[in-house]
Protein backbone atom coordinates (compact mmCIF):
# COMPACT_ATOMS: atom_id res chain seq x y z
CA UNK A 1 0.00 0.00 0.00
CA UNK A 2 1.35 3.60 -1.22
CA UNK A 3 1.64 6.02 1.48
CA UNK A 4 -0.94 8.36 -0.49
CA UNK A 5 -3.50 5.22 0.53
CA UNK A 6 -2.42 5.53 4.58
CA UNK A 7 -4.81 9.59 4.94
CA UNK A 8 -5.95 11.06 8.10
CA UNK A 9 -9.51 8.74 7.40
CA UNK A 10 -7.50 5.50 7.90
CA UNK A 11 -5.79 6.67 10.54
CA UNK A 12 -8.45 7.88 12.57
CA UNK A 13 -9.73 4.83 11.78
CA UNK A 14 -6.87 2.76 13.20
CA UNK A 15 -6.93 5.24 16.56
CA UNK A 16 -10.03 3.61 17.17
CA UNK A 17 -9.66 0.55 16.79
CA UNK A 18 -6.77 0.30 19.03
CA UNK A 19 -6.04 3.82 20.44
CA UNK A 20 -2.55 3.55 21.78
CA UNK A 21 -0.93 1.61 18.54
CA UNK A 22 -2.73 4.22 16.40
CA UNK A 23 -1.40 7.13 18.16
CA UNK A 24 1.96 5.75 18.05
CA UNK A 25 1.79 4.79 14.44
CA UNK A 26 0.75 8.29 13.65
CA UNK A 27 3.89 9.48 15.44
CA UNK A 28 6.37 7.27 13.57
CA UNK A 29 4.58 9.10 10.46
CA UNK A 30 5.12 12.30 11.66
CA UNK A 31 8.71 11.21 12.55
CA UNK A 32 8.82 10.36 8.90
CA UNK A 33 7.69 13.76 7.45
CA UNK A 34 3.98 12.81 7.12
CA UNK A 35 1.95 16.21 7.03
CA UNK A 36 -1.55 14.04 6.93
CA UNK A 37 -0.21 11.61 9.87
CA UNK A 38 1.20 14.53 12.11
CA UNK A 39 -2.63 16.02 11.31
CA UNK A 40 -4.31 12.85 12.32
CA UNK A 41 -2.40 13.02 15.77
CA UNK A 42 -3.45 16.50 16.18
CA UNK A 43 -7.36 16.08 15.39
CA UNK A 44 -6.76 12.82 18.23
CA UNK A 45 -5.18 14.05 21.11
CA UNK A 46 -5.88 18.14 20.60
CA UNK A 47 -9.00 18.64 22.98
CA UNK A 48 -6.61 16.41 25.66
CA UNK A 49 -3.50 18.43 25.63
CA UNK A 50 -5.86 21.92 25.61
CA UNK A 51 -7.71 20.86 28.70
CA UNK A 52 -4.26 20.23 30.33
CA UNK A 53 -2.99 23.41 29.31
CA UNK A 54 -5.89 25.26 30.44
CA UNK A 55 -6.13 23.64 33.71
CA UNK A 56 -2.74 25.09 34.75
CA UNK A 57 -2.90 28.70 32.68
CA UNK A 58 -6.34 29.49 33.54
CA UNK A 59 -6.63 31.45 30.32
CA UNK A 60 -8.01 30.07 27.31
CA UNK A 61 -5.68 32.46 24.97
CA UNK A 62 -2.84 31.43 26.59
CA UNK A 63 -3.72 27.81 26.48
CA UNK A 64 -4.51 27.89 22.76
CA UNK A 65 -0.94 29.05 22.67
CA UNK A 66 0.56 26.38 24.55
CA UNK A 67 -0.94 23.98 22.52
CA UNK A 68 0.66 24.94 19.28
CA UNK A 69 3.77 25.02 21.02
CA UNK A 70 3.34 21.68 22.19
CA UNK A 71 2.77 20.55 18.89
CA UNK A 72 5.62 22.18 17.14
CA UNK A 73 7.90 20.52 19.91
CA UNK A 74 5.80 17.41 19.19
CA UNK A 75 6.44 17.89 15.25
CA UNK A 76 10.51 18.26 16.00
CA UNK A 77 10.66 15.55 18.52
CA UNK A 78 8.17 12.70 16.76
CA UNK A 79 10.96 11.07 15.41
CA UNK A 80 12.71 10.54 18.67
CA UNK A 81 10.00 9.20 20.58
CA UNK A 82 10.33 5.95 22.27
CA UNK A 83 6.90 3.98 22.50
CA UNK A 84 8.45 1.77 25.08
CA UNK A 85 9.00 5.03 27.34
CA UNK A 86 4.74 5.55 27.47
CA UNK A 87 2.10 6.38 25.61
CA UNK A 88 1.92 8.85 23.22
CA UNK A 89 -1.29 10.81 24.78
CA UNK A 90 1.10 11.00 27.84
CA UNK A 91 4.00 12.18 26.13
CA UNK A 92 1.75 15.09 24.83
CA UNK A 93 0.50 15.79 27.98
CA UNK A 94 3.27 16.21 30.00
CA UNK A 95 4.54 18.49 27.20
CA UNK A 96 1.68 20.80 27.52
CA UNK A 97 1.97 20.33 31.63
CA UNK A 98 5.90 21.63 31.15
CA UNK A 99 4.94 24.32 28.57
CA UNK A 100 1.93 25.23 30.37
CA UNK A 101 3.96 25.84 34.28
CA UNK A 102 6.82 27.65 32.09
CA UNK A 103 3.90 30.14 30.76
CA UNK A 104 3.01 30.80 34.35
CA UNK A 105 6.42 31.21 35.81
CA UNK A 106 6.95 33.71 32.83
CA UNK A 107 4.07 35.49 33.21
CA UNK A 108 5.02 35.76 36.76
CA UNK A 109 8.30 37.07 36.16
CA UNK A 110 6.66 40.06 33.41
CA UNK A 111 4.60 41.15 36.14
CA UNK A 112 7.07 41.23 38.81
CA UNK A 113 9.09 43.50 36.43
CA UNK A 114 6.55 45.47 35.32
CA UNK A 115 5.82 46.04 39.08
CA UNK A 116 9.22 47.00 40.18
CA UNK A 117 9.01 49.37 37.08
CA UNK A 118 6.43 51.04 38.78
CA UNK A 119 7.69 51.06 42.23
CA UNK A 120 10.74 52.71 40.97
CA UNK A 121 8.89 55.10 39.08
CA UNK A 122 6.65 56.09 41.76
CA UNK A 123 9.34 56.48 44.55
CA UNK A 124 8.77 60.26 44.68
CA UNK A 125 6.19 60.50 47.15
CA UNK A 126 2.71 61.98 46.55
CA UNK A 127 3.14 64.64 48.51
CA UNK A 128 6.45 65.94 46.90
CA UNK A 129 4.49 66.78 43.60
CA UNK A 130 1.84 68.51 45.41
CA UNK A 131 4.86 70.56 46.69
CA UNK A 132 6.06 71.25 43.00
CA UNK A 133 1.96 72.41 42.18
CA UNK A 134 1.63 74.22 45.43
CA UNK A 135 4.58 76.88 44.31
CA UNK A 136 3.80 80.36 44.93
CA UNK A 137 0.27 79.20 45.67
CA UNK A 138 -2.24 79.53 48.18
CA UNK A 139 -4.45 76.41 49.50
CA UNK A 140 -7.61 78.04 48.75
CA UNK A 141 -6.54 78.35 44.72
CA UNK A 142 -5.40 74.85 44.75
CA UNK A 143 -8.86 74.24 45.75
CA UNK A 144 -10.79 76.54 43.15
CA UNK A 145 -7.96 74.66 40.45
CA UNK A 146 -9.76 71.54 41.28
CA UNK A 147 -12.43 72.46 39.93
CA UNK A 148 -11.01 72.42 36.51
CA UNK A 149 -10.16 68.40 36.96
CA UNK A 150 -12.63 65.79 35.35
CA UNK A 151 -14.79 64.44 38.24
CA UNK A 152 -12.44 61.29 37.85
CA UNK A 153 -9.18 63.28 38.70
CA UNK A 154 -10.68 65.06 40.98
CA UNK A 155 -11.28 62.62 43.11
CA UNK A 156 -8.23 60.84 42.89
CA UNK A 157 -6.00 64.03 42.98
CA UNK A 158 -8.37 64.98 46.02
CA UNK A 159 -7.29 61.90 48.25
CA UNK A 160 -3.68 61.65 47.46
CA UNK A 161 -3.86 65.32 48.75
CA UNK A 162 -5.94 66.29 51.51
CA UNK A 163 -5.83 62.82 52.92
CA UNK A 164 -2.26 61.85 51.98
CA UNK A 165 -3.20 58.58 50.30
CA UNK A 166 -0.59 56.86 48.14
CA UNK A 167 -1.20 55.87 44.87
CA UNK A 168 -1.40 52.20 46.19
CA UNK A 169 -3.88 53.18 48.49
CA UNK A 170 -6.07 55.13 46.07
CA UNK A 171 -6.32 52.36 43.75
CA UNK A 172 -7.63 50.40 46.59
CA UNK A 173 -9.81 52.65 47.64
CA UNK A 174 -10.96 53.66 44.20
CA UNK A 175 -11.05 49.94 43.18
CA UNK A 176 -8.92 50.44 39.94
CA UNK A 177 -5.67 49.07 39.04
CA UNK A 178 -2.60 50.83 40.08
CA UNK A 179 -1.71 52.44 36.70
CA UNK A 180 -4.95 54.16 36.06
CA UNK A 181 -4.77 55.20 39.21
CA UNK A 182 -1.17 56.94 39.12
CA UNK A 183 -2.24 58.52 35.61
CA UNK A 184 -5.61 60.11 36.74
CA UNK A 185 -3.05 61.85 39.44
CA UNK A 186 -0.67 62.71 36.89
CA UNK A 187 -2.93 63.81 34.30
CA UNK A 188 -5.15 65.54 37.51
CA UNK A 189 -1.75 67.59 38.54
CA UNK A 190 -1.22 68.26 34.91
CA UNK A 191 -4.42 70.00 34.59
CA UNK A 192 -4.41 71.70 37.46
CA UNK A 193 -1.03 73.59 36.89
CA UNK A 194 -2.60 74.65 33.76
CA UNK A 195 -5.36 75.92 35.81
CA UNK A 196 -3.80 78.11 38.18
CA UNK A 197 -1.11 78.91 35.79
CA UNK A 198 1.63 76.69 36.70
CA UNK A 199 2.65 75.25 33.86
CA UNK A 200 6.10 75.39 32.44
CA UNK A 201 7.21 75.30 28.88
Amino acid sequence: MTDSGSGPAESSEAVHEDPAAGLAELVRRSGNGDEAGFAALYDATAAKVYGVALRVVRSPEIAAEVVQEVYLMAWQQSARFDTTRGSVLGWLCTLAHRRAVDRVRQVARERDREQNYEDQRSGTPVDQTWQEVEQGMKTNEVRTGLGALTPLQREAVAMAYYQGFTYQEVAARLEIPLGTAKARIRDGLNRLRSALGGGQS
